[in-house]
């Protein structure tokens, strides 16, 4: 018979009256938290050592709901992933940041913590330590931190492969945003220094324009990092405005005539990511092109039949100047949302670049999927694998040695029943085609 049985309550209490029972019940309840309520459960435990006016977890584990946070409504709703990311940049492997940072659109007080192996953050805001003893309090808030990441990492990995796929595409905004900063940022500085370079600015114009420039960037920075869900569909034509409004000052320095032909007006909504893989797309083209002395001439185009977001780009330079590693790097971005991309030389022109991007996510083989009995971590090597990525870059994005990559990768060859990289691609294109 268990002592339980011969043990109320309050012996139990009695015999074991040393037993820290407030924190095993916190920490069992953590070990046992489903994913939606796992940010709250912390904060309940963390609240007897030290308090916070919001608490915020970003996991790179669950890419459809990264963010996962409680507290203060004025913070968890206006926080954002970009904000997130600026913050981690502050974090070692060696220890937390406790200081200012800039969160939900202000400097405010936090503490900041990583978790080593999942690279996971987790952010208290105005934080208070209640008990005595600071080294005592943040070694009780590094300890349940890394039972909640753990949890979140153990959950992910026990869920289904639709788990995966579901996350895939709800993360897409979050994808966009990020890159579409990138971006922006990248041909922000390529402007910029246009501009200082520019032999037809006197000094006083070049700082007009340069300063113009940077104060009309920072304002379109700011408000794309402070949105994350919003444009999940463009009108084609404000989308195609979106990249002339890009371009334009960029190209103006370079003596370069640009003829820009829209896409109807009429034309379909299309989905913010096809939207900005389009202005990716182009931007990179350019971007490979504007710094060749032959160029004089660029003609950008897109059309929409209705399905498809057709986009092309020529110059009258030399195509064989072209960066074929600059032209993979676009052609993968394409490629993963199932689109083509071409290259063709045009008699009087030069390079003719052109990308087709299906408007409709396509249709998921959730059936087929089921029958190949894959594990999670073989669904994400997958994933990968038919996006065009090698071993290396396989291996990065899950966080898993090459060596293992290789091992998931004959072991999806053996479960699909096919003998190389080419046949496993054609073979997942073909079913989702269907």
């Amino acid at each position: 018979m268990s002592i339980e049985s011969n043990l109320t309550r309050k012996d139990l209490a009695e015999y074991l009256p040393d037993q820290p029972w407030p924190l095993l019940k916190a920490v069992a309840v953590l070990a046992n938290a489903p994913l939606t309520e796992i940010a709250e459960r912390l904060r309940d435990a963390l609240n007897p050592y030290m308090t916070s006016n919001a608490l915020v977890i970003l996991t790179e584990d669950c890419t459809g709901r990264p963010q996962k946070k409680t507290g203060e409504e004025e913070i968890t709703s206006r926080v954002s992933i970009a904000e997130l990311e600026m913050l981690r940049c502050y974090l070692t492997d060696d220890g937390p940041y406790f200081g200012e940072a800039e969160l939900a659109g202000r400097t405010r007080s936090v503490l900041a913590l990583k978790h080593t192996s999942s690279n996971a953050l987790l952010v208290l805001t105005n934080p208070q330590a209640v008990a005595s003893g600071n080294d005592t309090v943040l070694d009780m808030v590094l300890y349940l931190w890394g039972i909640t990441a753990r949890r979140i990492q153990e959950k992910v990995t026990d869920a289904p492969p639709s788990y995966l796929l579901e996350s895939r595409a709800a993360s897409a905004e979050r994808i966009r945003v990020t890159a579409e900063l990138t971006d922006l940022h990248s041909v922000t500085l390529v402007t910029l220094l246009a501009a200082l370079r520019s032999t037809s600015l006197d000094d006083a114009a070049a700082r007009t324009t340069v300063t113009d420039l940077t104060a009309n960037a920072l304002i379109k920075l700011r408000a794309l990092s402070n949105r994350t869900k919003d444009l999940v569909e463009e009108p084609v034509a404000k989308a195609f405005e979106r990249l002339q409004d890009d371009l334009r000052p960029f190209l103006c320095f370079r003596g370069i005539e640009v003829q820009f032909i829209a896409p109807p007006l009429n034309g379909r909504a299309i989905p913010g990511e096809v939207a900005h893989a389009a202005r990716g797309t182009v931007r990179g083209l350019v971007l490979t092109r504007v710094d060749q002395t032959d160029v004089s001439r660029i003609r950008i185009q897109w059309d929409c039949d209705g399905v498809n977001l057709l986009i092309n780009v020529r110059d009258d330079g030399d195509s064989s100047a072209i960066d074929a590693r600059s032209i993979i790097g676009l052609e993968r971005r394409v490629k993963a949302l199932m689109g083509q991309l071409r290259m063709d030389v045009m008699p009087g022109w030069g390079a003719d670049i052109s990308a087709s991007i299906p408007l409709d996510p396509p249709s998921r083989p959730a059936g087929d999927i089921a029958g190949w009995n894959l594990a999670v971590r073989e669904l994400e090597v997958l994933e990968l694998l038919v996006a065009g990525q090698r071993n290396r870059n396989i291996a990065t994005t899950p966080g898993i040695t090459e060596n293992t990559a290789k091992f998931h990768i004959r072991n999806l060859f053996s479960k699909l029943n096919v003998q190389s990289r080419s046949e496993a691609i054609a073979l997942v294109n073909s079913k989702i085609r269907r």
